[in-house]
């Protein structure tokens, strides 16, 4: 369809709506919405009817004038899209622009075959869900439109992907995956300095990375750009779109996965909703949750928790310009989006479409329990936000299948296990193993492994269709959000060991060579966040400053031990951005005004590529950290026994200091044992079923008594 062709159509099609469109009100039916009308701050339904026969009106305008002006609307991105189609292919490859109109008949044929087969196959529940929540069938109509035109929009190269995929849906769950979270800027300045690390990348067995925050946001506004004040724009210092496609293409060429934050649950307030629901447009405050008194958000005050109470106490945040309350769980200038209103939920789901066709494959779901709201409720793991996004995969899986969702859910198992959903109705693909990550270096400070291995046992239970990321850090802050009903039964009670935690790891107490510094210390609650990296957390910042040979030798042992046991955990390990090469806090950020006032970007320093190079000289830090950790993935990736489907248990080991956890695959079997003490500790473990080799060292070794050093670590594979 040629250009002009595509304008004609959209303008027909919208003058078709016009004709409905006093039927066509924005349907939030919910109990709040009378709340808010009772409080004289929603639109009443004439206004909607007029804002809604209003908009179709502006779309034709702009439609003829889409080189001056661009709609926020997912409709009107289409024209858009058109318009810079051209430049936009000039940074494909030839394989991949092929455009609709070269495809023959019969191929055109076969895709739409395809795409119906996927329609077909979701579209009672998707509509059963739809038509739950909101009741529009206008609506949903739209919704579908839009979904056939994002698969038409999808270039082939990612089309084949998909049916790939769909081929092989247990693709991610191989032992050859590795992950690695970076921030573009800090690791290579911007998206095309990324492209020409990726054999950097290749080299560090990484092929699922994962680009932080990258859309266009505030500065000085940004919380590390989880404030999206643009959902189809790259942050200009970053790069462009364009670049991002040109990325995804040269990784997918690597057979290396990229993965992105998708911020669901707000938007910035200079995202251009916010600006007209600023500006009084009953239309977009809809699209937030607005009052002009502080009835209702007194009511919610008494039941939702402060997410940030030091530093962003409350939940709502008063516009003294516009005389209203407006929801913001996080920061001031991050308003919480309403899902009631179904023009929220199509217009998000048309934003994930646009990122997964620039060749995204994993969307990470930022705050994903946080997304529904309901008065006289804490507003977390609601039963709707599992509607959501169980219709959030239904339409990855009809328009792009090779996608993954990836949850941000960082609470106890109980409460995380829920948004995988179920195997006949899944939501998402992978979720975070938060707890296990904190209880990890709870275990560091403690020397004690009992709660870790009860924590490991309970991921452990799961259904082998469940897939974790585990991880020792990334970008975050870490909560100490530990199984304390388990603790205090042990006599550690929470408020303490919190305190204990802290001061472990900011190296006061508990013989400890960590360092690092709090985050949103509340001095009431005596509670805290901690931030750091993992080799300062270790002490090899500590011996380095110190110029201590020995303590740096046993900083990197404990360093490369985490590695080892994170590695042996059911799921796929992921990396922080210099971990493979022990980089060590970056306490520059306190000269930047910007983010002085945040102390987790002492973890977000600049990859230091200097250093890096000292990757192949084992004499250097860089080079000890780089080639023992090539040694533990080269390992996973040739043993079919470190696959996510594989069965993982923990074996006691009589020894507090001293955990064991075995793996079996297709008749492979492998323990692997290590000793979070730095002193020696002997394993009571007695398994005799056969001959066991170390696959670190090759040496002999049953795993029956075995001797373990300080910080030390096996994996012992038992013989064929």
């Amino acid at each position: 369809m040629s250009r002009k062709k595509a304008v004609r159509v959209k303008k027909k099609k919208i003058k078709n709506q016009m004709e409905n469109a006093a039927e066509e009100t924005v349907t939030v039916g919910t109990e709040e919405t009378a709340e808010q009308e009772a409080v004289g701050q929603s639109p009443s339904a004439e206004e909607q009817k007029t804002v809604k026969t209003a908009e179709p009106e502006k779309e034709i305008k702009e439609a003829d004038q889409a080189e001056e002006k661009k709609d926020v609307s997912g409709e009107a991105e289409k024209i858009e899209a058109e318009k810079t189609e051209e430049s936009e292919n000039a940074a494909v490859p030839a394989e991949e622009k092929k455009a609709d109109s070269e495809f023959t008949e019969e191929e055109k044929s076969r895709q739409e075959e395809v795409y119906r087969r996927r329609f077909n196959r979701h579209f009672d529940e998707l509509k059963w869900l739809y038509t739950e929540v909101y009741g529009n069938d206008s609506m949903f109509a739209e919704l579908c439109d839009n979904l056939h035109r994002f698969y038409e929009e999808r270039n082939l190269d990612l089309k084949e992907s998909d049916l790939r995929r769909e081929e092989n849906p247990d693709w991610y769950k191989q032992n050859d995956m590795l992950g690695m979270m970076l921030y573009i800027d800090n690791f290579a300045g911007d998206i095309k300095g990324v492209e020409s690390r990726l054999d950097y990348l290749e080299k560090s067995n990484v092929n699922y990375i994962h680009l932080m925050p990258f859309l266009d946001t505030t500065k000085g506004r940004s919380d590390g750009g989880y404030a999206v004040s643009d959902f189809r724009k790259v942050q200009e210092n970053l790069g462009t779109m364009e670049e991002l496609e040109s990325l995804t293409a040269a990784c997918r060429r690597k057979n290396m996965n990229v993965c992105m934050d998708f911020v669901m649950n707000h938007t910035s307030e200079d995202h251009e909703w916010a600006k007209r629901a600023r500006q009084g447009d009953g239309e977009y405050m809809s699209r937030y949750f607005f009052y002009d008194n502080d009835t209702i958000p007194q009511q919610y005050e008494r039941t939702v928790p402060q997410v940030f109470p030091t530093t962003a106490p409350g939940n709502f945040t008063w516009l003294d310009d516009i005389k209203h309350y407006v929801m913001t769980t996080f920061y001031p200038y991050q308003w919480d989006l309403n899902y009631k209103n179904p023009r929220v939920f199509n217009e998000m789901m048309y934003n994930f479409l646009f990122l997964a066709n620039k060749g995204i494959d994993v969307i990470r779901i930022d705050a994903v329990p946080y997304i529904w709201k309901e008065l006289n409720t804490d507003c977390r793991n609601l039963p709707r936000v599992h509607t959501i996004v169980r219709m959030m995969r239904m339409i990855g899986e009809i328009v792009c299948p090779g996608i993954l969702l990836l949850g941000e859910v960082v609470m106890e198992p109980e409460k995380v296990v829920p948004y995988f959903g179920s195997v006949e109705k899944p939501e998402c693909h992978m979720l975070y193993n938060v707890t296990t990550m904190a209880t990890t270096w709870h275990t560091v400070a403690t020397r004690d492994v009992r709660l870790l291995k009860r924590q490991l046992d309970i991921v452990n239970n799961l259904p082998k269709e469940y897939v974790f990321l585990n991880y020792l850090r990334c970008h975050d802050d870490i909560g100490w959000g530990l199984d304390y009903p388990t603790l205090e039964q042990e006599g550690i009670h929470e408020r303490s060991h919190k305190q204990y935690l802290n001061d472990y790891f900011r190296g006061y107490t508990g013989n400890s060579t960590s360092r690092g510094v709090l985050y949103n210390e509340d001095l009431v609650l005596g509670d805290a966040r901690f931030c750091g990296t993992t080799a300062s957390m270790c002490g090899i910042e500590k011996a380095g400053f110190e110029e201590d040979a020995q303590a740096m030798e046993k900083a990197i042992q404990l360093d490369v031990m985490l590695h080892a046991y994170m590695f042996m955990q059911s799921g796929i390990p992921v990396l922080y951005s210099g971990d493979e090469v022990g980089q060590v806090n970056d306490y520059s950020y306190k000269e930047d005004p910007d983010k002085a006032e945040d102390s987790r970007y002492i973890h977000r320093g600049a990859m230091k590529w200097d250093l890096a190079e000292n990757i192949t000289d084992p004499e250097t830090v860089e080079g000890k950290m780089f080639q023992r950790l090539n040694q533990l993935e080269e390992i996973r990736k040739s043993e079919k026994v470190f696959v996510t489907n594989a069965n993982v248990w923990t074996v006691e080991t009589w020894e507090q200091g001293v955990l064991c956890i075995g793996r079996y695959f297709e008749g492979e079997k492998l323990f692997g044992l290590f000793n979070f003490s730095e002193y020696d500790k002997i394993a009571w473990i007695n398994e005799i079923d056969g001959n066991y080799t170390d696959l670190i060292s090759g040496e002999a070794i049953q795993p029956a008594g075995v001797h373990i050093p300080p910080f030390g670590f096996y994996y012992l594979k038992r013989q064929a």
